[in-house]
């Protein structure tokens, strides 16, 4: 790892002239820009920072990288994030952008019961970043990275108007079969590994209060935990390979909200879903943050995203691995399921309590709540 890493808490290295967000000390020299290291500075202070793993045969520095695929198949994901759409840097650290930037990826390939092996990041900057938010990222990227037991393997650079990442995650299924949307069956039992609702919590106390939190007088505990759940995911990366062994039929993260997601896989495996709201976890920090808010906390934890957990269908009587809870089960269809929640016919239904429920729509970036929520 390079000594010039971050502390263990995340927090920038001390004794350095940039503050988190690279901008300039007051009283410093200002700090140098990626306008002043140019394309191929700018390649060479990010990589430095980017050890590569076992998987990673060929790293950064020719015109493609070289990742072992052992299993002779590769799971292989991709996503972006966009400043203002998917982070704010007045609310996140470039620290927590790449955290949150490698997770989103690594997630997906957790969920389709495969061990992430590598990172591919494509990196748009406007001229003016400080070097040191760039390198801050790629910091970020890097212990997400290791945490999953995966690596950097390459990307390009390019001037952009804010900042802009696109991720391509590779992945090793060492011999066993993916984890599809599709193989749902009635009878299964769905399991959630990870956190639901947190992500969305923060969002909502971020929006309110700005990155400080409440103002003095007015304490919500935990609202530090939910703030930092929305800046930067936890999956639960190890647990989508052991779903896959103990035999789970269908998987995937929940990145739109778990109404939203167990959608798809009812709409795929042409079946049902009812969730018992009896067991979905809403512990003491979302009922505090919603009680404070006025909110609901049972809807951000059907309804919130990013929170990046797992959640999967298995068989009865499946030996489960630790920290996966019971939240529901798989039922036949019945008639026109995929539209009679409203849903749409790419979404099948799913029921909470036997019911339905009134905030089942989920996020969409082109509906009206994706529309809307530019700088979230």
């Amino acid at each position: 790892m390079c000594t010039s890493g971050p502390d263990a808490d995340g927090s920038a290295p001390t004794g350095g002239s940039a503050t988190a967000d690279g901008a300039a000390s007051p009283g410093r020299t200002a700090a140098p820009t990626v306008a002043d290291l140019g394309e191929f500075g700018l390649i060479r202070a990010v990589t430095r920072r980017l050890p590569t793993g076992p998987d990673v045969l060929l790293g950064p520095g020719d015109d493609a990288a070289v990742v072992a695929a052992a299993d002779g198949r590769v799971v292989v994901t991709t996503d972006l994030l966009i400043e203002g759409r998917h982070f704010r840097r007045d609310w996140s650290s470039p620290y927590e952008v790449g955290r949150k930037a490698a997770a989103q990826n690594l997630a997906d390939i957790a969920a389709m019961g495969a061990r992430p092996t590598a990172l591919v990041v494509g990196l748009g900057v406007p001229p003016s970043l400080p070097v040191s938010w760039a390198e801050r990222l790629a910091d970020g990227l890097r212990d997400e990275c290791d945490l999953a037991g995966a690596s950097v393997a390459g990307g390009d650079v390019s001037s952009a108007d804010s900042v802009l990442l696109g991720i391509t995650a590779l992945g090793d299924l060492a011999g066993r079969a993916p984890v599809r949307r599709d193989t749902a069956r009635p009878g299964d039992l769905v399991v959630l590994a990870g956190r639901i609702g947190w992500a969305e919590g923060g969002l909502v106390l971020l929006r309110k209060y700005g990155p400080d939190g409440p103002p003095h007088g007015l304490d919500i505990p935990g609202q530090a935990d939910l703030m930092d759940a929305h800046r930067r995911p936890r999956p639960p990366y190890a647990t989508g390979p052991l779903l896959a062994s103990a035999g789970a039929h269908a998987m995937c993260d929940v990145s739109d909200g778990l109404l939203a997601d167990l959608g798809h896989i009812a709409a795929a495996s042409d079946v049902r879903i009812d969730l018992d709201s009896g067991q979905l976890p809403v512990p003491g920090p979302l009922r505090a943050a919603a009680a404070a808010l006025g909110a609901d906390p049972l809807v951000w934890v059907l309804t919130g995203g990013d929170d990046h957990a797992l959640v999967a269908c298995v068989p009865p009587a499946t030996e489960l691995p630790a920290g996966c809870v019971l939240i529901g089960r798989v039922l036949p269809r019945a008639g026109r399921a995929g539209h009679s929640a409203g849903l749409g016919p790419e979404r099948g239904v799913v029921l909470v309590d036997g019911r339905g429920h009134r905030d089942s729509a989920g996020w969409d970036h082109f509906g009206q709540a994706g529309a809307a929520a530019a700088g979230s």
